[in-house]
């Protein structure tokens, strides 16, 4: 059944006269004849009553001209989603982020989304970058809010968006907590609470390169996946860690941050937008758009 048919026989209902339906359906009088028969046919039941000066609706034609409608309305609906959907004004995005991000990153970044996408819906999932990076390859995500550096060889492109470095985390009791700046070499001695390889190897392979920069290979007793795992071990004194600056907001009476000096800027570490080149669309240029606008510290694309 046709769409174009049900439009039909609406403005007939409404008009009762072929001459006047034609004329604000912009067809000629004997195409709308054509169709309204072709639709009664194809309800096996009649619509109108034909009269010398008009038309009046059947007990059916009645009874079908509410759905009618009803079906024109939502067709609308559909035509304006698909519409707004094409144009990445509606539709679902599914983000993945790595838990740093929540400190003030995601918050922002959602906030301004939302503001001026405000028919997109957000499915926000956490995870790691190495789990965020699986799952684009596996279109289970649209775009990634990730950590660099990134190890694992692949298509993603990264913009990045946050530059950052690694400060010391200590216990409140620990010996070096009184001086205001160390040195990478200071904590040479220390047991270290370090990445785990196969989940935050980013961060890990950031961490030892920059401890072997200054002169030695971090003696590692525990290990944990997520940088705020790794907060609880030091609160709890089971070592120090090299931590990204931003979690310094966490600062408590258990724990303190310093400040390295000398900290080499090779081993810089980040956060950066992810998303596979071939698996684009215009609700994800609209994500990086704004995420770019945001953040990006030289506002453009950071390569692959």
């Amino acid at each position: 059944m046709e769409l174009r048919r049900i439009r039909h026989f609406v403005v007939l209902a409404e008009t009762l006269n072929f001459h006047r339906a034609a004329e604000r359906l912009h067809v000629a009088q004997p195409a709308l004849t054509v169709s309204i028969q072709k639709l009664e046919s194809e309800l096996d039941a009649t619509l109108f009553v034909r009269e010398t000066r008009g038309v009046t609706l059947t007990a059916c034609g009645r009874a079908a001209l509410t759905q009618a409608r009803r079906v024109l309305f939502h067709a609308g609906q559909f035509s304006e989603l698909v519409q707004a959907a094409s144009s990445g004004m509606a539709g679902t995005l599914r983000v993945g982020f790595v838990g740093t991000t929540t400190a003030h990153l995601l918050p922002r970044l959602v906030t301004r989304f939302r503001q001026e996408y405000p028919g997109v819906e957000l499915v926000l999932r956490e995870a790691t970058s190495t789990r965020i990076m699986q799952w684009l390859d596996e279109k289970e995500l649209d775009v990634g809010l990730v950590r660099t550096p990134l190890l694992a060889s692949g298509t993603a492109a990264l913009a990045l968006l946050e530059r950052d470095r690694f400060v010391a985390a200590l216990p409140r009791s620990h010996p070096l907590a009184d001086k205001p700046a160390l040195t990478l070499a200071d904590l040479m001695q220390e047991r270290f609470v370090m990445y785990e390889q196969g989940e935050a190897s980013g961060l890990r392979s950031a961490a030892l390169s920059a401890c072997q920069m200054a002169g030695f290979q971090p003696h590692v007793t525990q290990e944990a996946t997520q940088v705020q795992t790794v907060l609880a071990l030091v609160e709890s004194g089971l070592g120090v860690a090299l931590v990204p600056s931003i979690m310094q907001r966490f600062a408590n009476d258990r724990m303190v941050f310093r400040h390295l000096a000398g900290y080499p800027d090779s081993a810089g570490i980040g956060l950066a937008l992810t998303w596979l080149p071939t698996y684009d669309s215009q609700l994800i240029r609209h994500f990086r758009e704004v995420a770019l606008s945001e953040f990006a510290p030289e506002g453009r694309e950071a390569g692959k």
